[in-house]
């Protein structure tokens, strides 16, 4: 006879309580604690699925570091998605789960599909929000549209789905939420934190043993967290998060924990009508083509994980229409604005206190790169002044408070790319150091906003 209880559960959090409360006292959430009924059987056909997919040996004494022995399989399946694979450090790691995260409608289930129909080996696409019939429709659109290892599934129940692994025997797992899934072993609605719970545990028990990487796709909350328990992120071996702006084709995928690699590392794509297409070069995604210059554009050198990548930056200075001026931005930090113009007022005696400002990143890029400084500040005075700067120049140094040029790390990335691109001059940090090579572009070092100034407009 199976016993049931009734427990409280957090839905941020996942903590249980014994009775129902008003605040977590984990995560200090106000009304997110509800009940569900939890159900243990005396007997899981789940978990004798998955054993019976078993064919490794537990070990049930502990072994020397030196005495375990990794395996014959190859340590990294290749996904034939260079930029999935650069997230991940190289591809999937046998018996690794992988958690991606996104808002709705920004593309998670169409690029695990279009990496499930480019593997070379058997997979399978578990779908619990979508009938096949809808998946097919999606597929024929991609370039590869035909896959006779691809096998795909609709359903909810994980007892259904193993019982479908144990026939198929994919080499690859992927799941159509996580949040949709709902086991035998628990009454509680799909998407419940004990649901949730449980399911990955299932799920983690079947990718451990039988050494088979399984990618999760996870809702997300409106403050942009994975949606269910914390544990979550735990259990899983990789979280990624799919983001992008709707109104801009491109889409970056990051990687926020990573137990296989780094988490530095991020890929870019551009969402077509035919599906995701990779983005090798991302600095030309960002850089405007133009037929004429205009004042107040400037091109900043960043670094997004280990890739340097060029943006275009657009500021407008204006003379104050009403009493207070603005001070707006777009893909920038407000704040850093404020200091950066309190820094030409104070240092360089630029009166723009009167004057409203308006600072643009091109392409819906986000940066909190502090190598922005300097192109942010260049684009201001040259609005300002009303005058362009060469199209072929750009920048990449932090400034100070005393107005002074300080320098950026990764540097000689910064200017590898900046050469590749066809710039002709870049503005550094007198005090950078960095093997000096022969580099085509030319380098100028200053240490003063002064020297900027003068280099640019020749004052």
């Amino acid at each position: 006879m199976a016993k049931t209880k009734t427990v409280f559960f957090c839905q941020n959090c996942g903590t249980s309580y014994p009775k129902w409360q008003g605040q977590c006292q984990s995560c200090k959430s106000w009304n997110t604690i509800v009940e569900e009924v939890v159900e243990k059987p005396t007997s899981n056909e789940v978990w004798k699925a998955t054993k019976s997919l078993d064919n490794t040996s537990t070990h049930k004494t502990p072994l020397l570091l030196s005495d375990i022995k990794i395996g014959t399989k190859q340590y990294r399946l290749d996904t034939k998605s260079s930029e999935f694979n650069r997230v991940l450090g190289g591809g999937l790691v046998p018996g690794s789960m992988i958690l991606l995260g996104g808002e709705p409608g920004i593309g998670k289930s169409t690029l695990l599909l279009q990496i499930c129909l480019n593997l070379p080996f058997k997979s399978l696409y578990v779908s619990g929000e979508e009938s096949i019939e809808q998946i097919k429709m999606r597929a024929v659109r991609m370039p590869k549209s035909s896959s006779d290892l691809c096998y795909l599934y609709s359903g909810n129940k994980t007892h259904d789905i193993f019982k479908q692994i144990t026939k198929i025997k994919p080499e690859i797992l992927i799941i159509d939420s996580i949040q949709t899934l709902s086991t035998d072993s628990i009454d509680a609605a799909p998407g419940s934190v004990s649901q949730i719970r449980e399911c990955t545990n299932e799920l983690l028990y079947f990718a451990k043993k039988t050494h088979t990487p399984v990618l999760l796709i996870g809702h997300i909350t409106k403050d942009g967290h994975l949606a269910g328990p914390k544990v979550l992120e735990h259990l899983v071996d990789t979280v990624l998060q799919f983001e992008g702006d709707r109104n801009f084709v491109y889409r970056i995928l990051r990687s926020q924990k990573n137990r296989f690699g780094s988490t530095s590392e991020l890929g870019i794509y551009q969402m077509q009508s035919n599906g995701l297409e990779e983005v090798h070069n991302p600095s030309e995604l960002f850089l405007s083509k133009k037929d004429e210059a205009h004042s107040g554009t400037t091109v900043a050198t960043i670094m997004e994980g280990m890739r340097a990548i060029l943006i275009e930056i657009q500021a407008l200075v204006s003379s104050a229409v009403y009493g207070t001026p603005q001070r707006s931005t777009t893909g920038y930090s407000t704040k850093r604005l404020n200091m950066l113009l309190a820094v030409l007022e104070k240092r360089a005696g630029f009166k723009l206190g009167a004057k409203d400002v308006f600072l643009n990143i091109t392409g819906g890029m986000d940066t909190e790169d502090p190598a922005t400084d300097l192109a942010v500040i260049a684009a201001i005075l040259s609005s300002n002044e009303d005058e362009p700067i060469d199209d072929s120049f750009c920048f990449a140094a932090e400034v100070g408070l005393t107005g002074e040029i300080r320098p950026i790390s990764k540097i000689e990335q910064r200017i590898n790319e900046a050469q590749k691109l066809g710039f002709t001059k870049m503005f550094i940090s007198k005090y950078s150091k960095f093997n000096e090579q022969n580099y085509h572009i030319e380098l100028i070092k200053i240490s003063k906003i002064e020297e900027l100034i003068n280099a640019l407009f020749e004052v």
